[in-house]
This record gives structure tokens, sequence and C-alpha cells, in this order.
């Protein structure tokens, strides 16, 4: 029975969490950053104030959660960095998360709150690049290298290449959307665009294997 309970209060604790989380970023994408308070969150969420205190005392730490989360859901290290042996496989999977990732309506919104409140908070700034993007672009960085080490690509500067790759997959499904209100993709459309990425960086990165 306690052990019930116990799984009972996560879930609810994880529900709630997800509620602020939610809520936040409506509110900071409609009225701002400082524009918000953590009161009006809360009632957003339909939550306490101790309920939210309690999980996210600051804003910043709320802000914190919602890039984490935003880069983590649905994008594993599994995903992210598959084992090193198959290019064109590895780099499909990865572009095919990546895609996924970025497409979604809710890393729009971050991208969007942290362009708008920029000039007044760069430690917003920051915390997207170093909680969300680096790590992602990171864990390419890394697959890139390990395939070069396997002798399945001749990638001397994994850096410029993973920037390359994740680039082309973003300037299609990411960025006409910060822009362009009607921009929606289909999924056959987004497809080809990570094949074309694929295709791109096998032409100027694969090793020659023997017939």
């Amino acid at each position: 029975m306690a052990a019930e309970l116990s799984a009972h209060h996560r879930r609810l604790a994880q529900q709630k969490r997800e509620a602020i989380i939610a809520a936040a970023t409506d509110l900071f994408l409609n009225h701002g950053y400082d524009g918000t308070s953590l009161a009006r969150i809360a009632e957003g969420a339909a939550v306490s104030k101790s309920t939210l205190f309690k999980q996210f005392p600051t804003k910043a730490a709320l802000f914190e959660a919602i890039v984490t989360e935003s880069w983590q859901r649905d994008a594993t290290d599994a995903v992210a960095r598959p084992q090193a042996g198959d290019l064109r496989s590895g780099l499909t999977s990865i572009g095919h998360c990546y895609a996924d990732l970025i497409g979604r309506p809710g890393m729009t919104a971050l991208f969007r709150i942290v362009i708008a409140e920029l000039p007044r908070f760069p430690e917003l700034g920051l915390m997207q690049f170093q909680l969300g993007k680096l790590p992602y672009f990171t864990s390419v960085q890394r697959y890139l290298e390990s395939e070069h080490e396997a002798g399945n690509a001749d990638v001397a500067d994994a850096e410029s290449a993973a920037n390359q790759f994740l680039g082309m997959i973003a300037n299609y499904v990411l960025w006409p959307r910060m822009l362009l209100t009607d921009w929606n993709p289909t999924a056959s459309d987004i497809r080809y665009a990570v094949e074309q990425a694929v295709e791109t960086t096998l032409a100027r990165y694969a090793s020659d294997q023997p017939a």
C-alpha cells in the first residue's frame, strides 16, 4: 500500500510539474519573461503557490527546466548518438530525431521567448545554448568522431561537420517557423530534407569503402 501511495504521489507531482512548465511557456511567450510572475504561472497551472515554489523557487529555475526538458524530450542519448558502424544509418537516425525535436511547436516557442527577451535577459540565451543546444550538438560531434575513428568517415573537423549537418535540417524545419506563421511542411517534405542532408554529408565525409 505504501509503495502504491508513493507511486501515486510521484505521478501527481509529475503531472503538476508538466502543468507548470506548460503554463510558464505559454505565459512567457504571450507576456514576456519579465512580465510573467510565478504567482501568475501557478494560477495558469492550477496549482498552489507553495507547490510551484517547492519545485521552482525562481523564474530562472523554471526557465532552466523548460530548456532542459525541451531538448531532452524524445531525444535520448541512444538516438542522438548511435553506435558507429553505418554512417548512413547513423546520420539518418540523428537527422530524423533532430527534425522531430526542433519541429515541435514547443521548440519554436522556446526560441521565440529567448530571442524576444535576449536584450534584457542575456542569461536566457546562455541557458538555452549551454543546457539545450550544446549537449545535443556535442553528442552529434562525438558520433562523427567515432565514425572517423572507425574508418567509416573522413571527418578531420567533426565540429564543423556536425554544424553543417544539423544546420541543413534546422534551416528547413525550424527557422522558417520563426518568421512564417503558415510554415507547416508535410512529413514527407521533412523526410526529404533529412535525406538530402544525409546525402550531402555522405558525399563530403564518407570514406571510400572497398567493393
